[in-house]
């Protein structure tokens, strides 16, 4: 009966195995675990029947026989099967495909191991190999949904707040389990190597007995050293299946936090993200949510702790009785200091990550800034700035080092410490009745096996509570930040239009704010704190002063300004209208179209908007994609409306320009293109998304007259492409204002007038005085009215010459339709350039093969050849201590009791040797921390901070601000803490393996003929991976780049984001990018567990290997040396294992050193300082006088001319007005001046360039002989400045000698008072008589703490023109000769304009000053215009001559800028 069933039972296996090939994509477990379970049971038949002697019967053959077929199912069922026709067509990856054997032995990453072993491995190599159920979106979902419910809970409950600690634990509980269980059954494994080293110690020792019939057979020896293989067999299996798990579980809880954290900072509300800088949020990402897969596989190690400890006492009780409770007694007595020291790990760790928050939030500040940075000469500043935060980190790192040391030898010591106490009570009174106990060899090595199994659990606890206490403090902060405040989404009412239902929609206003609506940018009351918060604080205090712990003191209270910004709004605008908003700098303008998209806190009022809105910021945010994509802006592509919309918006010529057409790269922070380009992409952007109502915030600012005419014309104005819409448009082009439907007048953030153009003259109030100062149209236009006595209007007859108006009208729209036709062809124009065009921003650089010796000595020589010598001999003397004690041990059982030595004796020699290995291991760990480590990390720190800041702009301009970032946040933080452990580990566990193989060898000879094998083997394995491993590491590296870049890329255009509703594709951009870099660090991981598997498997070979030679010369071997050898062996597996993976993550490691290095090699900007500075007068230059002879410039090497072959002379205290079409060259020629970018050509413009990489691509190396082709002087010519070549002048005393306001008002966290002098050389007098003449000195005085008012990230709390006024207020402050003005009024209204160009008139009338301005009424009364026109000098002459004649190009532009009055014929 049994056999029928075990034939139908195999026929049902072998047809279920083959239809599974078929149709599964993986063989079925099931099978597999069957077809296991049958070949042990039948192997175990076999055995039995042959040892009751059947093996001659017809049932025993049989048995043979199904034996051998159970042998070939096996094989089959474990064989990998990647070669069936299913698997080969089905797309899911190799873990999802591969079959229950593969996966345990991590078989399934052989494809990719040996392809690395080949050739260095890219991204496309290792695509899709994680599972699918640990991508983001489904991590995100797992966690989110129970972690929202969590909120909701606990928001309903009132005061608590939830724990996302326990959230994550609950989240992911079904993986927990299976992980709990194989790490019970790992433990109880190892424990099983001791009683069968027990056993064959037995086995040994029996045949030290004379007597024959006490000698056990050799059978028994062979299956004890084979039991001692398989059990450590399969403890490898075990370990390896909880070391991957656990990584696996703690990668999703990173993609998951990383999901949540980017969700979390699109929500944030402002007065949350003035609180969470842009530093400390990715700090969240790369830092804190990392912690989860790093020190995950350690925790879950611990878990088994209790329980090792447990089996390890019960078996050490059987060995040596009671002795071992007073070994205990010592741990129980040394738990206080365990716990005192995992209170100082967290607060140090918290405090080290807080000091690294307000470092990487000041080098996010600075590389934002760079440009204000290097025009103002402000590097060594931001330096000290960055190094005085840095100080404090390196001293935290100090006294982190110190407790390392201290707990390292707590822990490392309580071991020994438990050796020492249990033997030396068992030696003098462990026997029967308190008599000195039995010290034979097979108790005290056994027992020393044992104590080695127990100090792994107890030694764990050291680097447990260290990974415990760093995922708590990480998982904390990332709580504290997922609890911030968000925008309240329902302070703005969004109805949707129905554009079907036309009549719905009439008579209602598009946009309508009610019942005095109040604004304002924080809330209404600083945060009270909760009854629950104050009773934790008192709690930490009285715990405090119970420990006589200095009571932090209490941060002193900033002055907040809760007064709101915009008060007692009413304001309706119609369906399909055009709006203007119109008022002075600072008086709530921006402000108004932040609170329609929800930016602000409402504290009074209705705010309803009908219709999907799109947002145009005052400052232009440009993603880095390609021009195309930054206008579709996720939506499909239409050809037909972007042909549209692209020739509207005025890009038709840029996009000629361009190397790619509409394909070309966009920069971060759109670093390729001007000003006004930037901002006509952003108007295209919103055009493109076909919104209802459009919110322009001064968009017009940014571009020359002409521009300004055609955006007008044909985008926003009346008879626009966006004239059905309803439009809102904060402007200071009064020029435009009398074409509206609707002027809103806003002043001290009320609406002080509200009405059309001509109601609001004849009311003839502020808006009226400020039309009849300023506009000449308008005064124009007055002419042309006679007033009569009823009261009623008539127009002139006159007929004014418009000729010239229409022929220019003729020529824009002929030039619009040659321009719809380039557009139709463009495509072809696109795909020609495209083969020629280079990315702006090339993918990061990833070294290939090994990390070379040189970066072993970059970090050796931080660290100092002779510490790092002197950490190898402390390391070579703590081993020899540590074997030095285990044959001291042997001596003394060797001795045995034959000797008139008394325990005492061997006890005191013991406990020395103890003692001095815990002084040894303690000055190791704090060499290596404290000396070492510590002075590596801060050369290479600051190494890379000085590096960065002597780059030259164009570096800048083409490196993603997040690629630089990663190298001070995860590489600097892998310098100050992975790799000094790391190089800890090598030495530890190296110096470990090669004692056991001294020990071995020494013991039994013969186990030399093992070593050369088993080396070779080691060899070739750790090559075999070591190539992979580097590859994998470095693909990770550079995987991480882009979550960052993309995140701090949405930091920047929040408002934009959630004002056009476009989170969710921006989301879904973060989970692709998450789950890449996920999948690059499954990988890595992944191939770890391909080694551990084949070492450990080594390691058991040594085993077995010691193992057999004891019992084949059994005879000659004395049981103790066999006790040592076989110690030492035990625990080699692990150590040999560990040596190899901490070789291989120390070299991965220092991909963090090889990539900080990378940064110090580039070339740096020219010297900062040069001999000729000596020979320059002290106040140069005296004069002022520039000239530009023959100047040609590029941006950067290989790129085209932006200023071709251009002279002119300034004469001194000149005033020189700047013009020009968008990208015509105008800020090119002041950053020439600052020498931002060098004359083409020039050794300094060479010996600069940071592109050889890009330059030594044949196509590229073409394209640049033909660039160098370029009719300019050798060296692009030169600027002299009063007689001075500028180009032989350190950079340093050049830019200390000019000033600047730049186009883009940039302004750093700090006070207002650093702001204006980061040196600190001033008076406040003179800080508040700046702010006077820049027209703010009234505003600054009303902010709480005045000249401290603190200045948030990126100046968020002050508007534009406000910027823009403090940069002047910045620049007036340098007492130079030379002052340039690039677009320094441009965000300002006209009123202040005229004011602060009154200022400059009369305070610096003996200054030079080139001011570039779109806006002509602020130039027109300079001493010169210089008209610039394709990189080239158009016209240079007085305004006076230019106005006259009317073919000038400089006449055209005043005359579109309405400041040119009509002359009668």
């Amino acid at each position: 009966m049994g056999t029928n069933l075990m034939v139908i039972a195999w026929i049902t296996g072998l047809i279920l195995s083959h239809l599974e090939s078929l149709y599964k994509i993986r063989a079925s477990p099931y099978i597999f675990c069957y077809s296991l379970v049958s070949l042990i049971a039948s192997a175990i038949v076999v055995r039995t029947l042959k040892e009751t002697n059947h093996s001659d019967q017809e049932p025993f053959k049989a048995l043979v026989a199904f034996l051998a077929i159970n042998c070939a199912h096996f094989v089959v069922e474990s064989w990998p099967r990647g070669r069936l026709a299913i698997q080969k067509n089905h797309s899911a990856g190799e873990y999802e495909k591969a079959n229950f054997f593969s996966r345990i032995t991590f078989h399934f990453m052989q494809p990719t191991v040996s392809l690395g072993y080949k050739r260095p491995l890219a991204q496309d190599d290792i695509d899709s190999l994680m599972p699918t159920e640990m991508q983001a979106a489904q991590s995100h979902l797992r966690l989110s949904t129970r972690w929202n419910a969590k909120k909701l809970k606990y928001a309903n409950q009132g005061d608590s707040t939830p724990s996302l600690m326990k959230t994550i634990l609950f989240s992911f509980k079904s993986q927990w389990v299976p992980m709990i269980i194989m790490r019970v059954l790992a433990s109880v494994l190892t424990y099983i190597s001791p009683q069968l080293l027990n056993s064959l110690l037995g086995f040994i020792a029996s045949y030290a007995s004379p007597n024959e019939e006490d000698h056990k057979p050799v059978e028994l020896g062979m299956i004890l050293a084979f039991g001692m293989f398989f059990t450590s067999i399969l403890a490898t299996f075990l370990n390896a299946q909880i070391q991957a798990a656990s990584i696996n579980l703690g990668l999703e809880v990173r993609t998951a936090l990383i999901s949540m954290i980017y969700r979390k900072a699109l929500r944030l509300s402002n007065s949350a993200r003035q609180k969470s800088t842009a530093g400390e949020i990715t700090n969240h990402m790369s830092v804190d949510a990392e912690r989860w897969p790093m020190s995950l596989p350690t925790v879950i190690t611990s878990i088994t702790v209790p329980l090792e400890i447990a089996i390890a006492t019960w078996m050490l009780y059987g060995l040596i009785g009671w002795s071992i409770f007073v070994g205990i007694a010592a741990v129980i007595l040394m738990l206080p200091i365990h716990a005192k020291l995992a209170g100082y790990f967290q607060s140090f760790r918290a405090a080290r990550m807080k000091a690294m928050d307000i470092r990487i939030r000041l080098v996010n500040e600075v590389l934002g800034g760079m440009k204000i940075v290097k025009l103002y000469n402000w590097e060594v500043p931001f330096k000290e700035r960055i190094a005085v935060v840095r100080r404090n980190e390196i001293k935290l790192l100090k006294q982190f080092g110190v407790l390392a040391s201290v707990v390292s030898l707590v822990f490392t010591s309580t071991p020994l410490i438990i050796t020492l106490v249990s033997l030396a009570v068992y030696a003098t009174h462990g026997g029967p009745g308190a008599t000195p106990g039995d010290m034979n060899p097979q108790t005290i090595f056994v027992s020393i096996s044992l104590f080695g199994l127990l100090a792994r659990p107890i030694s764990l606890m050291a680097s447990t509570l260290s990974q415990l206490t760093s995922i708590t403090v990480a998982t904390t902060r990332v709580q504290t930040f997922l609890l911030a405040e968000e925008l309240d989404e329902t302070m703005i009412e969004r109805e949707l239009e129905d554009k079907n239902d036309q009549k719905s929609g009439v008579g209602r206003p598009a946009i309508e704010i009610k019942g005095s609506a109040v604004f304002a940018w924080c809330p209404e009351h600083a945060p009270v704190e909760s009854e629950k918060q104050n009773k934790n604080r008192e709690k930490e205090e009285a715990k405090d002063r119970k420990e006589n712990n200095p009571i932090p003191e209490k941060k002193p209270v900033e002055k907040v300004d809760y007064s709101p910004i915009l008060t007692n709004i009413n304001l309706s605008v119609a369906k399909g209208s055009l709006t203007a908003i119109v008022g002075r700098v600072g008086q709530g303008k921006s402000s108004l179209l932040s609170a329609l998209i929800g930016e602000m806190y409402k504290r009074q009022g209705t705010v309803r908007i009908c219709g999907r809105v799109a947002y145009v910021a005052q400052q232009a945010w440009i993603v880095n994609m390609t021009l195309r994509d930054n206008v579709t802006f996720g939506l499909e592509f239409d050809q037909e409306k972007y042909n549209r919309i692209v020739a509207a918006s005025g890009l038709l010529p840029d996009i000629e320009m361009l190397p790619a057409g509409d394909q070309t790269e966009i920069g971060e922070r759109g670093i390729n293109l001007s000003g006004g380009q930037k901002q006509r992409v952003s108007l295209a952007r919103a055009a493109y998304q076909d919104a209802d109502v459009y919110l322009l915030d001064d968009p017009l600012s940014a571009v020359d007259a002409n521009v300004d005419q055609h955006l007008w014309e044909r985008l926003i104005g009346p008879n626009g492409l966006l004239k059905d819409k309803t439009r809102l448009l904060v402007t200071h082009g009064i020029h435009h204002l009398e074409h509206v439907d609707q002027i809103v007048v806003i002043k001290d953030g009320q609406i002080t007038e509200d009405g059309h153009y001509d109601d609001l003259m004849d009311s003839k109030e502020a808006f009226y005085q400020l039309i009849d100062e300023y506009s000449i149209n308008a005064r124009k236009d007055r002419k042309k009215k006679i007033f009569k006595t009823d009261g009623e209007i008539e127009v002139e007859e006159t007929v004014e010459d418009t000729s010239q108006e229409d022929n220019e009208e003729e020529k824009s729209e002929a030039e619009t339709r040659k321009g719809d036709e380039k557009v139709v062809k463009k495509v072809d124009l696109t795909a020609k350039k495209d083969e020629k065009a280079e990315e702006l921003i090339a993918a990061e650089k990833m070294v290939m093969g090994r990390v070379s010796w040189d970066v072993y000595r970059i970090y050796l020589r931080a660290a100092s050849y002779g510490t790092s010598l002197l950490c190898v001999i402390m390391y070579i003397l703590v081993q020899s201590c540590q074997i030095g004690t285990n044959l001291w041990l042997q001596h003394w059982t060797s001795a045995g009791s034959g000797e008139s030595h008394s325990p005492a004796m061997f006890l005191g020699v013991y406990a020395a040797i103890t003692v001095v290995y815990m002084i040894l291991m303690f000055s190791c760990t704090y060499f290596v921390m404290v000396w070492a480590g510590i002075r590596a990390t801060t050369r290479l720190h600051d190494g890379l901070l000085s590096s960065i800041l002597r780059l030259p702009m164009s570096f800048f301009d083409t490196t993603p601000l997040g690629r630089i970032v990663n190298r001070f946040s995860t590489d600097i933080f892998a310098t100050d803490n992975t790799l000094p452990w790391g190089f800890m580990s090598v030495l530890m566990f190296g110096m470990s393996v090669l004692g056991t193989i001294i020990v071995i060898a020494a013991t039994t000879p013969i186990f030399l003929a093992l070593v050369p094998p088993l080396a070779g083997c080691l060899a070739l394995i750790q090559m075999y991976y070591i190539r992979p491993s580097r590859s994998l590491k470095r693909i990770d590296s550079t995987s991480r780049s882009p979550v960052y870049q993309h995140f701090t890329e949405t930091l920047v255009g929040v408002s934009t984001i959630r004002a056009m509703g476009v989170e969710e594709q921006f989301i879904l951009q973060n989970e692709e990018k998450s789950t890449i870099s996920a999948n690059a660090y499954f990988t890595y991981q992944m191939v770890a567990c391909w080694l551990q598997v084949r070492l450990e498997a080594l390691g058991a070979c040594i085993v077995l290997g010691a193992a057999l030679f004891a019992v084949l010369d059994r005879r000659s071997l004395d049981s103790g040396m066999v006790g040592l050898a076989l110690s030492y062996a035990l625990t080699v597996t692990s150590d040999i294992t560990m040596v190899i993976r901490s070789y291989c993550e120390l070299q991965n490691q220092l991909v963090s050193v090889e990539r900080v290095d990378e940064y110090l090699r580039k070339n740096p900007e020219p010297p900062a300082h040069l001999p000729a500075d000596a020979e320059l007068p002290e106040n140069w230059p005296q004069a002022g006088h520039i000239e530009f002879r023959d100047y040609s410039t590029r941006y950067r090497q290989g790129l085209d001319l932006v200023v071709k072959d251009i002279s002119f002379e300034v004469q001194p205290a000149e005033k020189v007005g700047i013009v020009g079409r968008t990208g015509a060259g105008k800020s090119s020629l002041t950053l020439a001046l600052f020498r931002i970018i060098e004359a083409a050509n020039s050794h300094w413009a060479q010996s600069s360039h940071n592109g050889a990489n890009v330059d030594t691509i044949p196509a590229k190396a073409v394209e640049n002989a033909d660039l160098e082709k370029v009719a300019v002087d050798e060296n692009g010519g030169s600027i002299w400045i009063d007689g001075v070549d500028i180009s032989t002048v350190g950079l340093s005393r050049l830019r200390r000698s000019l000033a600047i306001i730049p186009q883009d008002p940039i302004l750093f966290a700090g006070t207002i008072r650093e702001n204006l002098d980061p040196f600190e050389e001033l008076q406040d007098a003179e800080l508040w008589e700046a702010l006077k003449r820049a027209h703010l000195k009234e505003h600054v005085s009303s902010l709480a703490g005045g000249l401290s008012f603190k200045v948030s990230q990126n100046g968020d709390n002050f508007s534009v023109g406000q910027r823009s006024l403090i940069c002047l207020a910045r620049a007036l402050l340098r007492k130079t000769k030379v002052i340039v003005l690039d677009e320094a009024t441009a965000a300002v209204d006209v009123e202040t304009d005229e004011l602060i160009q009154k200022t400059i008139r009369k305070e610096f009338q003996d200054r030079t000053i080139l001011t570039i301005a779109h806006r002509i009424k602020t130039i027109m009364d300079s001493d010169k215009i210089l008209v610039l026109e394709k990189g080239q000098v158009e016209e240079f002459d007085t305004p006076e001559m230019l106005v006259k004649n009317k073919e000038s190009l400089f006449f055209k532009l005043a005359h579109q800028a309405g400041e040119i009055k009509e002359v009668d014929e």
